[in-house]
């Protein structure tokens, strides 16, 4: 009989085709040897416990793993994957995309546009910044942040980032929050980051800059953002994540100089048929062939098998 797997969502056709000829695909958690979860899955030993004693894979599909208890997954031999690499350029264009539709103000226009206000070009109508001779500030150059730095470019910008490595001047955060007109998110949710962008930290920002964080939602203290957008601390900020996803504070609803959106730093086609191509290796690789997956996060379950 061939092993059995749960997925707490949908997946492409093709990752789904896939994943049906190599395993039988469960109606419900219970007897699973293995689970295709998203980062919005709160896996921990509450999930452990319905799948049963069986489960020996959890492939993530995404990056940010930061809703898995690791600790608990490894005590019970449960071995956990995650999608590197395949959605690298697709969240980076959503970057540069955050940034234009922000700076250029394109949600704002097409919200007035849709409201159907009066309007009329004009020399000094709904004016913008552009992108030429700004300072790109990456909090986080690791690869999606370093595809942002490549990007960012190409439309003239100055980078420097707090760490990571590449041609790109590094800078302490704070410094980088003093100097940059844009300053950009990329960095994992963990005990460290969690709020590493709040009160104090808005306060070092300029006047004229903005904030724009596609990587987890709370590395940013959303209510600290609220009031520094509100009291004119800082320009504007746009985000793709958000403190208690998919919750969004009803201050930034307010504003118009805020751009929103709901988590598609890798929804494109490409990527995520991809991400699910990597899950499906993972499980393969754990339940067909009894080897370990090519990203593991935490090696040390299988040794705990």
């Amino acid at each position: 009989m061939r092993p059995q797997v749960f997925l707490t969502r949908r997946v492409p056709e093709p990752v789904l085709a896939r994943l049906e000829s190599s395993f039988e695909l469960a109606d419900a958690i219970a007897g699973s040897a293995g689970l295709v979860t998203i980062p919005a899955d709160v896996v921990g030993a509450e999930l452990f416990d319905a799948a049963g004693p069986g489960l020996r894979i959890v492939a993530n599909f995404g990056v940010g793993y930061d809703s898995v208890d690791l600790e608990e997954a490894t005590r019970r031999g449960v071995v956990v994957s995650n999608t590197p690499d395949v959605l690298t350029e697709a969240t980076a264009e959503l970057t540069i995309a955050l940034v234009l539709a922000l700076l250029r103000r394109v949600a704002e226009g097409d919200r007035l546009v849709r409201r159907q206000e009066e309007w009329a070009l004009a020399p000094t109508f709904m004016l913008g910044e552009g992108l030429g001779g700004k300072t790109l500030g990456i909090v986080g150059l690791g690869r999606i942040g370093s595809e942002v730095a490549r990007l960012a470019e190409a439309f003239g910008m100055r980078v420097v980032h707090t760490r990571g490595s590449g041609p790109y001047e590094e800078i302490p955060l704070d410094r980088l929050l003093g100097e940059a007109d844009v300053v950009s998110l990329h960095v994992p949710l963990t005990s460290e980051t969690r709020h590493l962008i709040g009160v104090r930290e808005l306060e070092l920002m300029r006047g004229d800059a903005v904030l724009v964080n596609v990587s987890r939602g709370p590395v940013v203290d959303e209510a600290a953002l609220v009031a520094a957008l509100k009291g004119g601390r800082i320009a504007g900020a746009a985000l793709d994540v958000y403190e208690h996803e998919p919750g969004v504070s009803a201050g930034l609803l307010e504003l118009e100089n805020v751009v929103l959106s709901p988590h598609l730093g890798s929804s494109t086609h490409a990527a995520r048929e991809a991400m699910g191509m990597l899950c499906a290796d993972a499980l393969e690789a754990v339940l067909l062939r009894d080897e370990l997956p090519a990203h593991v996060v935490n090696p040390e379950a299988w040794s705990a098998d």
